[in-house]
């Protein structure tokens, strides 16, 4: 009696992900980096507008209130991207908590008087960028996907 075994190779991996997969992956990143670019400038745009309204201007506020508009205008935008190409509300708050949560420590810090505001920002940068791609890969067959 002879028997015989068929293997197959599968294109996928635990969370390496087809061809395929891995470019949504990339294109969702990616689309969520060019929303918060456009955020930060329309959005800062509108807040520079409004100090300036008030014989104030964005460099005059405080380091904290600063890295915290900026955290604002970039989430804002990128959750509802995200809601337009069909993510869940739990995957939006997922992603905005990997933002926002840097956010407010970098603010924190600014408020203490711990950082001065261009350092504050440039922890929350370094800081985001790292947690929003480990919320994806964490949600890897989320994001790896088409959405609308």
């Amino acid at each position: 009696m002879s028997q015989s075994a068929t293997f197959e190779i599968s294109t996928t991996s635990a969370r390496g992900g087809t061809g395929a997969g891995k470019l949504a992956f990339a294109r969702h990143f990616g689309e969520m980096v060019l929303v918060m670019f456009a955020g930060m400038g329309v959005l800062a745009g509108l807040a520079a507008l409004a100090f300036a309204a008030s014989d104030s201007s964005l460099t005059d506020q405080s380091g904290g209130l600063r890295v915290t508009l900026m955290g604002l205008s970039m989430t804002l935008p990128m959750v509802a991207w995200m809601s337009y190409r069909g993510h869940s509300p739990a995957r939006n708050a997922e992603m905005a908590a990997s933002m926002m949560v840097p956010t407010a420590i970098a603010a924190a810090l600014a408020w203490a008087g711990t950082l001065d505001a261009a350092t504050a920002l440039g922890v929350q940068h370094v800081v985001m960028v790292p947690a929003m791609l480990g919320v994806m890969v964490w949600r890897y067959d989320e994001y790896s996907q088409s959405h609308a």
